[in-house]
């Protein structure tokens, strides 16, 4: 490294260690702002308005410089979200596609195939036995040749799954079919949120990148509504057209991603620091270098992101566990992985099975099958509308226990149902437990689609995240593994008591969030370091500042 580059990175690492410790300061300029500690707000201020915030840098660059919305662009930011949201629209998809086409005589017919038992768990979880193996190679792929090279890989692999399996004269194809396009999904699927969160505005964060994991939502009603109109052809078609149609987003992803830039962390780390200040300037500061969010990014990329970081050694996992702050952080990505999966929203994959045991008809079920996939869709939207202002702690809290109530009263209304006499139904208490098991999908929706894609990436440090978000991606494929394999077996022998399951375990799943879950919102990406190696992150991430922010540029900090 150059004497000249190691004198600028020195001088940005004091610069940014000067903004962390400014409530030990009385004043100093951050991202060419100034800003002044008072005691309390004096005759000058009483009629500014005073704002709370976690990270005061933040708040200031994001109140002095904004980035416009509808610049040129800001339509390539666009762009480059909506290529990450095609990644996750092929996991959606799978999920009611495989939902669907489990309940079609002709599917079952081709493939000897029960809608219930081990035979079915087998051909549902070889899929995430695929995510596994994708899992293990797709974040050194990321580290080495680029954040849209993930994707790239990810997508071509799961355009070849959904040929083979929708070819399929044998069980045995359609299983090696869904293994292959496992592992695509698990790559592109990687990439795609990595990229997300290191080439959006910090302001914008948490809405691009809870916004791809909604693509499971993009996904999952076009497949609902294709199944919904194919289900009453009689021949093999009935379940080819939406294998076919599977691929169609990972075609249009492998056809544009070339055209869009590569993340500015990625180029950073790999010595591209000028291609890197230029994408900050052109794409979050409205192509003024002065501009105060991007010189706050500039600060933190030259003090935070190593150049020789573990990124560089594909073999080297070592980063995630070797430090504090480091296994808080990989906490925080095993909990969002292992809980996002184990709240409950493995029963999804079964919804017909879960209608028919309430009382009501095919048609029936795969209209509720489509209804549901919207309405948690609007739900995951609206989160996703939120996500920049929105608590991450406290959403995690209140909606796991939404989620153990709402399954707690669908297992209640499904018992009362499974004791009547045929014949002798209510009615109303079998539209009440689907109506309650409605209300769980709306709440998992909010709750954890937006966040299992965000909330990971944002605790992760740039040159683990690649690898912690294989990590992650490594959990739920285990844990979807064992939802899987064991729901359709479970559900098939006890019926509405495997609910009970769920209950329980997110019971004890808010408790662990509220004890350990760390806040993300108000921070940049590199500020999050020092509330990871903080004594306890927990308390420090969710401590709040008194902040005045003038006309003039100057910010005042109000001390208590």
């Amino acid at each position: 490294m150059s004497e000249g580059r190691k004198s600028l990175r020195a001088s940005a690492s004091q610069s940014f260690r000067d903004k962390i410790d400014i409530e030990r300061h009385d004043e100093l300029f951050i991202a060419g702002l100034h800003v002044r500690h008072v005691q309390a707000i004096d005759e000058d201020i009483k009629d500014t308005k005073v704002k709370e915030a976690q990270s005061v840098a933040f708040a200031a660059a994001v109140e002095q410089g904004k980035t416009d919305p509808l610049s040129k662009a800001a339509f390539v930011i666009y762009a480059c979200a909506a290529a990450a949201f095609m990644c996750s629209c092929g996991n959606g998809y799978d999920g009611s596609l495989m939902t669907a086409i489990n309940g079609m005589p002709p599917y079952q017919k081709r493939f000897n195939q029960g809608q219930l038992g081990v035979s079915t768990g087998i051909i549902f979880s070889i899929y995430t036995i695929g995510q596994m193996a994708g899992s293990l190679w797709a974040g050194p792929l990321c580290d080495r040749y680029g954040r849209r090279a993930g994707m790239f890989v990810g997508c071509v692999v799961i355009m070849l799954g959904s040929a083979i399996i929708s070819s399929s004269m044998e069980r045995g194809q359609f299983i090696g079919g869904r293994f292959i396009l496992g592992m695509g999904i698990a790559v592109a699927t990687i990439g795609a949120p990595t990229y997300t969160v290191e080439i959006a505005p910090p302001q914008w964060r948490g809405r691009l990148t809870s916004l791809y994991n909604t693509g499971w939502n993009g996904g999952a009603i076009p497949a609902a509504a294709i199944t919904l109109g194919t289900s009453h052809m009689t021949s093999d078609w009935s379940w080819r057209i939406p294998l076919i149609i599977q691929a169609l987003p990972a075609t249009l992803v492998v056809l544009t991603v070339w055209f869009l830039p590569e993340s500015p962390r990625w180029m950073y780390m790999h010595g591209q620091e000028k291609k890197a200040f230029d994408f900050l300037t052109k794409y979050h500061g409205n192509g003024n270098i002065n501009n105060p969010i991007v010189q706050l990014e500039i600060e933190e990329f030259q003090s935070n992101i190593r150049l020789d970081g573990s990124d560089k050694r594909w073999w080297d996992f070592k980063a995630l566990v070797k430090t504090r702050n480091v296994r808080w952080r990989a906490l925080m990505v095993f909990l969002m992985g292992f809980f996002g999966q184990m709240s409950g929203n493995g029963l999804g994959y079964f919804n017909l099975s879960i209608y028919e045991a309430l009382g009501f008809n095919t048609q029936m079920q795969f209209n509720m099958n489509l209804i549901g996939t919207c309405c948690n869709a609007a739900a995951a939207w609206y989160a996703v509308s939120l996500e920049d202002r929105m608590p991450r702690r406290k959403v995690l809290i209140w909606g796991t226990l939404g989620c153990s109530i709402m399954l707690a009263l669908n297992a209640g209304f499904s018992a009362l149902w499974a004791g009547y006499k045929v014949g002798n139904e209510n009615l109303n208490v079998g539209r009440a437990g689907a109506a309650f098991f409605f209300l769980f999908g709306i709440v998992y929706a909010f709750t954890y689609t937006p966040l299992q894609s965000l909330y990971p990436a944002e605790c992760l440090e740039t040159t683990t995240r690649a690898k912690g978000i294989s990590m992650k991606i490594l959990v739920i494929s285990c844990t979807s593994f064992i939802n899987l394999f064991c729901t359709p077996i479970a559900y098939g022998k006890i019926g509405w008591k495997y609910i009970l399951v769920f209950v329980f375990w997110d019971a004890f799943e808010t408790v662990i969030w509220y004890f350990f879950c760390v806040e993300t919102v108000g921070f940049t990406l590199e500020e999050l370091d020092e509330i990871f190696a903080s004594p306890n992150p927990v308390k420090a991430s969710t401590r709040k500042k008194k902040v005045v922010i003038k006309e003039t540029g100057n910010v005042l900090v109000v001390d208590k």
